[in-house]
């Protein structure tokens, strides 16, 4: 997979993939996660990429000309997949959503901020837009980075246990259930015994007995 990401603040998306998980994606040439600095496409003599907005009100626009030149350019490089736009008014990711962007080949992901991009841009380029939920941050790098995230991980030889990811929650509809490592025992808190038992039947038995319980109790709008 290729992943191509526009913002105008690079730095704020370098420590995400240069770590754990991803940094290993990376590593095993199973992902190239290519961040595009929008400044050098901005309008001479000052590389501006924002202006203010018709018809007045707070807040600056991107202006459409730096972003519609870079994606034209990536564009004569390759087909994408997908042309994403990271926005609060987007559909909200979901797990489904993560499956889905995870099979394919090109994404570009644009990068927010101010009071968002000109319309026309959302109208002839962006193919999907997306929210990570129903707050406003002061731009797209974090939510881009939370979305790479969600992707990258479930392409196949990105974990080193592929089938961890099958049993995270949200993947049927389920919260995962509780979880216990070693000492089976602290301070009198032990672990349930079913768990100790080795009967692997019974195990996934009561992990979904618990799923489904936790589910019930924290989302119930999942069932």
């Amino acid at each position: 997979m290729h992943i191509d990401i526009i913002t105008i603040h690079p730095p704020l998306l370098e420590s995400p993939f240069s770590h754990s998980i991803l940094k290993r994606a990376a590593t095993k040439n199973l992902v190239s996660v290519n961040v595009i600095d929008l400044r050098p496409y901005g309008i001479e003599p000052h590389r501006k990429t924002d202006d203010y907005a018709f018809g007045g009100g707070a807040g600056m626009i991107m202006m459409i000309e730096p972003i519609a030149n870079c994606i034209n350019e990536l564009k004569e490089k390759r087909s994408y997949d997908e042309i994403i736009f990271m926005t609060p008014d987007g559909e909200t990711l979901t797990q489904k959503t993560c499956n889905h962007l995870s099979t394919l080949k090109n994404i570009m992901v644009l990068c927010g901020h101010y009071k968002g991009i000109d319309e026309r841009l959302r109208e002839h380029f962006i193919t999907k837009e997306i929210s990570i939920g129903d707050y406003v941050l002061s731009g797209g790098e974090l939510p881009a980075a939370v979305m790479c995230d969600a992707i990258i991980r479930l392409i196949p030889g990105v974990l080193n246990d592929e089938t961890s990811a099958l049993s995270d929650s949200f993947q049927d509809n389920l919260l995962s259930p509780p979880v216990y490592t070693r000492p089976a025992d602290y301070n009198g808190w032990k672990v349930p015994d079913i768990l100790l038992s080795g009967h692997q039947k019974k195990i996934d038995e009561w992990r979904h007995e618990q799923a489904l319980e936790r589910t019930k109790i924290r989302r119930p709008d999942l069932l």
